[in-house]
């Protein structure tokens, strides 16, 4: 029985000829029935089995204001009708699912608590979602004419990915727990005659409809046992220039496999060619030939079935360097980090923007189903150094440096003797395990666990996007509470308005005899929003407040600007109400911390 899981990544896959989400987790112990053949470690890293979970019959969906005389009796007419616009010229097979009359209120200004019907349109496939919205906006299915007044488009609500779309309506937010009751799901059997796609230790498929989400507070505000792996490789680069995967091998691979909360791991080992002395308390693994020792590893790594993978650049070096000296040296089979079948790992090169970064070209390779932690970019993310050399940030933080082996040499030692070879493995894995600690001591893992956690968002997503799909998520989530459609305001406006950033007054330069006091506030904006009521749902024109004869002070205010917002008395906004969310949920943070191996 699975009970409940730890939910880790989520993405769109295919079960039974239908598109459906794909969970991955961990549960919190092992079951043995289950794990028979499969890995044999030590008992912590049996503690807790990968689970690749099959979510089906959600269906995709975005609203568009119902006219003016439309009822149920013509949903299944404009359902046939829009199916006609859609698949017209392609072929037979059916884009729209369904088509509901909901009452919903727009979330862009107050609409006087009352609510409005909206076209619930389903899609089949995810994949024809964007056709269906193209359609609309073009103003290409005004049926029979009934949206009097239309001039070219028709404006979509609710426009989002679809997993992201699926995670807001089951409630279920990144890393959080996830309970599947007794008997309503179903185990895929390996071996032949099973179905399985994946590499998991448990395989399964449930309805949507019979996932509980269970809130990350109280006993589900831990975490499951992860098994976390860290790994540094080296190479025999020549003299002077810079490795190149094509050309110069990889020699030494060092892993180090801790599961989460322990302070040691409980696998360290170190993949040699050639020859190698002894490393206390580390196994050694020699090997005479480089294709070899890089399809063992491969090996190792599935066996081991890491929850997360970190290292230090391994996003621009180690993973892309692997993947191309084993495509140079035709290694059977390596490139299967995933935990899909039949799914390679692949370098692609990526481009990371956002207002607050900026533009950062990189490197990213797929390992669906694992996490991903690579400390370089998240500390290039998160904290401003002079340096982001793995010496000083671990002189920075942790208060001591690597193994002294200057990367001039690594090349002589590697063409000497076994002690010499000693000396690089001891050096490579010590670059294996600062990552690991580096990460303890910051509270890498908890701290984005916890912003997954409290923004909806999939921990993966936290680190290859911006700041903008935490703020959507929440918008979603409280406005799916509150009955609100989010309006696709690019079909009215283009762009939009250029981002602007907070105003900074220049101060008084100048000396001053005696002490200048200074005042701190804390959240300052979000504590004005709060304090005003200011949101998208209180906005309001002084003509419509005039008609419903709301009364200046005691009904809405008028900021500095003109603008015209309504009290909370009155309705209180959603910003309002996600920033005391997440005020409250930074205050529960400070308040419990979590102690952390050293």
């Amino acid at each position: 029985m699975i009970s409940v899981l730890q939910q880790i990544d989520a993405e769109e896959g295919f079960y039974n000829g239908k598109t459906c989400v794909r969970l991955f987790g961990v549960t919190e112990v092992c079951i043995p029935d289950h794990n028979k053949g499969r890995i044999q470690l030590t008992t912590a890293a049996q503690a807790g089995h990968s689970v690749l979970l099959h979510v089906t019959d959600f269906l995709h969906y975005l609203y568009i204001a119902a006219p003016v005389g439309f009822d149920q009796s013509h949903t299944q007419q404009f359902a046939q009708f829009l199916e006609t616009k859609v698949s017209s010229g392609r072929s037979g097979e059916s884009v729209i699912a369904n088509v509901k009359i909901v009452m919903k209120e727009n979330l862009y200004g107050f609409q006087n608590n009352q609510k409005s019907p909206y076209l619930m349109i389903s899609v089949t496939d995810p994949k024809h979602i964007g056709r269906v919205r193209s359609i609309l906006a073009k103003g290409e299915a005004n049926y029979k004419g009934m949206w009097r007044g239309l001039e070219g488009s028709m404006m979509t609500f609710d426009n989002v990915q679809f997993i992201m779309r699926f995670m807001v309506d089951t409630k279920i937010g990144g890393m959080s727990w996830v309970e599947l009751p007794k008997d309503k799901y179903r185990f895929i059997q390996p071996g032949p005659n099973g179905s399985r796609q994946g590499t998991a230790q448990i395989e399964a498929s449930c309805h949507y409809r019979d996932m509980i989400a269970l809130s990350a507070e109280g006993e589900y505000s831990k975490m499951a046992p992860l098994r976390i792996m860290s790994f540094d490789i080296e190479c025999a680069g020549r003299k002077g220039i810079f490795p190149d995967a094509k050309i110069d091998p990889v020699i030494q691979i060092a892993t180090a496999v801790t599961r989460y909360g322990d302070k040691q791991p409980f696998i360290r080992n170190v993949f040699c060619l050639n020859t190698c002395a002894s490393v206390v308390n580390t196994q050694i693994l020699e090997f005479g030939k480089e294709d070899d020792m890089l399809y063992k590893w491969t090996k190792f790594l599935q066996e081991v079935d890491p929850d997360v993978l970190i290292g230090y650049n391994t996003s621009n070096f180690d993973f892309p360097y692997l993947l191309e000296r084993a495509r140079q040296l035709k290694v059977k089979d390596f490139p299967y980090w995933t935990r899909l079948s039949n799914l390679k790992s692949e370098a692609k090169d990526t481009s990371f923007s956002s207002k607050q970064l900026g533009t950062r070209e990189s490197k990213y390779t797929n390992t669906n189903g694992r996490i991903q932690l690579d400390l370089l970019q998240l500390l290039q993310r998160d904290y401003h150094l002079r340096s982001y050399t793995l010496n000083s940030v671990c002189a920075h933080f942790l208060g001591e440096q690597k193994e002294d082996v200057p990367h001039t040499i690594i090349t002589e030692l590697f063409n000497g003797t076994p002690e010499s070879r000693r000396r690089l493995a001891v050096y490579c894995l010590k670059d294996a395990i600062l990552p690991q600690r580096l990460m303890d001591k910051l509270m890498c893992l908890v701290n984005y666990t916890e912003m997954a956690r409290v923004t909806g968002v999939p921990f993966n997503h936290l680190l290859s996007k911006g700041q903008q799909i935490k703020f959507m998520s929440q918008l979603f989530r409280k406005a799916g509470e509150q009955h609100l459609v989010v309006p696709d305001l690019k079909n009215e406006g283009g762009e939009g308005e250029a981002y602007e950033g907070a105003t900074v007054i220049e101060p008084t330069r100048g000396y001053y005899s005696v002490p200048i006091a200074t005042l701190d506030f804390s959240s300052l904006y979000p504590s004005i929003m709060q304090a005003h009521n200011l949101c998208y749902t209180t906005l309001i024109r002084k003509d419509l407040a005039d008609k419903w004869g709301l009364v200046k002070d005691v009904d809405y205010s008028i900021t500095p600007n003109g603008d015209i917002f309504i009290k909370a008395s009155k309705r209180k906004g959603l910003l309002p109400m996600i920033f005391e969310d997440l005020l409250g949920a930074r205050k529960r943070a400070k308040d419990v911390r979590p102690t952390l191996p050293q």
